[in-house]
């Protein structure tokens, strides 16, 4: 009978003691000393407490141990001192390094990427969303099998077990491949799905827009606030997970589509961006994207950074660009914009300022738009409507001798406004 790979329902657990540990080998301090605090805030959201952390200065990490055998040492009398039941280690590990190191740890040992994607499968909702997590746990994990024996035979529960973790993995290495091909196959099925609706969109000419940024920028407090949706909000890593789809309605009446995003991170893992490549495909369809940056962030020009590099990565092409800067009620002192493209300093709570960003965003796609001037018969109320919802209309002036409407404004040049008013203008000049 086959096995099959399945996820544990999430329990009331009590929080693990972990202890961190880091290696600075790019003497850049700042930099380090933040990747520790997030991995600090990463063990935090996934139910984890911090007991100790142990960092090391190295022109290099060490091949066999990651930190060096001295340290090694430390980190075995700290983790039996304190009793710990979690190591997680800020870079990602290579099988012989967590063989090596944890030859005398009672503890379990799992990096960084494990973290992220553990948080990950934590947070998935939908059917996709936990094949998608599914697919990168088993790809980080194929290659490592042969060094993992000891750490997979004494699973239970905890950071880093979520998803496939709880199955002797080592057993098998031809039922993983399977897997992988099975849930590469039920994606494919997905995909197919979400390009069709993205077809229909493009059909009935909806202007996209795509949310994008670092995660907990506030990229789902500003979705829910300007589309009246119920995206999940919370003071954490990766609230989001499954994008989410909404109509949002511009000052003119204009109504487009806007989408919430999974957000970005440093480091964050290559077989997660791999896994996630089709969701992020909402990215690459839109019209206009909204890059949030969390202005109260002392790092937030490196965030507005490893944004910018992960969408190059991911080879989204040249769409046009509003960085939203968010939280400017909580704003770092030393905050100065440093965005090469448009950009809007907001809070997203605050009703002005989205109003603010409304009329911008209209601003941005008007520039992309036709003007026109055309005449409507009072009676032809579907064209009327069509202009409210469909084209971002300036005027409407009802002329009482003609019984005619007067409409100006704007539309994309797909639109069958635009034919109507050449049919017009033709019926006049032949006249």
């Amino acid at each position: 009978m086959e096995r099959r790979f399945t996820y544990l329902k999430e329990t009331k657990i009590e929080k693990e003691k972990v202890i961190l540990v880091g290696c600075e080998t790019q003497n850049d301090a700042a930099r380090f000393a933040y990747s520790m605090e997030e991995l600090a805030n990463l063990t935090k959201t996934a139910n984890g407490v911090v007991v100790a952390t142990l960092t090391q200065m190295r022109e290099r990490i060490h091949p066999s141990t990651y930190i060096g055998k001295g340290k090694v040492e430390e980190l075995e009398m700290l983790a039996e001192e304190l009793e710990a039941d979690l190591i997680i280690f800020n870079d990602e590990l290579s099988p012989s390094q967590v063989r090596n190191v944890s030859k005398n740890l009672d503890a379990r040992i799992i990096d960084r990427t494990q973290l992220i994607l553990d948080i990950f499968a934590s947070r998935a909702r939908s059917k996709e969303g936990k094949l998608q997590v599914e697919l990168a746990q088993l790809q980080y994990l194929l290659p490592r099998l042969g060094g993992q024996g000891l750490q997979l035979s004494r699973l239970g529960a905890g950071i880093g077990t979520r998803g496939p973790g709880e199955t002797k993995l080592e057993s098998d290495r031809r039922h993983i491949r399977r897997r992988i091909d099975d849930i590469k196959t039920q994606l494919s099925v997905i995909v197919e799905h979400r390009d069709r609706y993205r077809e229909r969109r493009k059909k009935n000419r909806a202007f996209q827009i795509a949310l994008v940024g670092y995660t907990n920028a506030g990229k789902s407090t500003l979705f829910n606030r300007l589309s009246e949706a119920d995206s999940f909000e919370e003071d954490i890593l990766f609230a989001t997970l499954d994008p989410m789809t909404r109509k949002i309605i511009l000052p003119s009446g204009f109504s487009a589509l806007i989408t919430d995003t999974v957000g970005f991170i440093q480091d964050l893992p290559t077989t997660l961006v791999a896994a996630f490549r089709s969701t992020l495909e909402e990215v690459r369809e839109a019209d206009l994207l909204l890059h949030v940056v969390d202005s109260s962030n002392e790092e937030y020009y490196q965030h507005e950074e490893t944004v910018h590099k992960l969408l190059e990565d991911l080879e989204i092409p040249a769409i046009p660009h509003l960085t939203v800067y968010n939280k400017k009620d909580l704003v770092h002192p030393k905050f100065v914009p440093t965005s090469k493209t448009e950009s809007i300093l907001i809070s997203a709570f605050n009703k002005e300022d989205r109003e603010q960003l409304k009329q911008t965003i209209e601003q941005m796609m008007m520039e992309n738009m036709e003007y026109y001037e055309t005449t409507v018969e009072s009676n032809n109320g579907k064209l009327l409507s069509q202009l409210k919802n469909e084209t971002v209309l300036r005027s409407l002036i009802f002329d009482e001798e003609t019984q005619n409407y007067l409409c100006k404004g704007y539309a994309f040049k797909e639109h069958a406004i635009l034919n109507y008013k050449k049919s017009i203008e033709k019926e006049e000049w032949e006249k």
